[in-house]
């Protein structure tokens, strides 16, 4: 039971990361939100660092509350310049102006 659980959870962050737009992004408690577990942010967040399948899906466009940006993974400022977020500083996104509110 417990597997199908957690592929239930995977399943679910993935289909919610999809839905989020080029040019925006959403935070790890939005995810969490929107899974019907609000108080799993980091567990949305463990999904999408470790779950195999995530590296099919925009995870870039995911950020923390703050709109940090995953340190360490360079390559996630590049893809979101790409689709046209900007950044506050050099960690954080401009979350105010890129937030998506599916």
């Amino acid at each position: 039971m417990t597997t199908v659980l957690n592929e239930q959870l995977i399943d679910q962050v993935l289909t919610q990361v999809a839905l989020i737009p080029r040019g925006k992004v959403a935070t790890y408690g939005q995810l969490a939100k929107r899974i019907g577990r609000p108080r799993h942010a980091r567990l949305v967040g463990r999904i999408l660092g470790t779950a195999p399948q995530a590296v099919h899906y925009p995870c870039h466009r995911v950020v923390t509350a703050t709109g940090r940006l995953v340190p360490g993974w360079a390559e996630q400022a590049r893809l979101l310049a790409a689709e046209g977020v900007s950044l506050r500083d050099p960690t954080h996104v401009a979350l105010k102006a890129h937030q998506w509110r599916g």
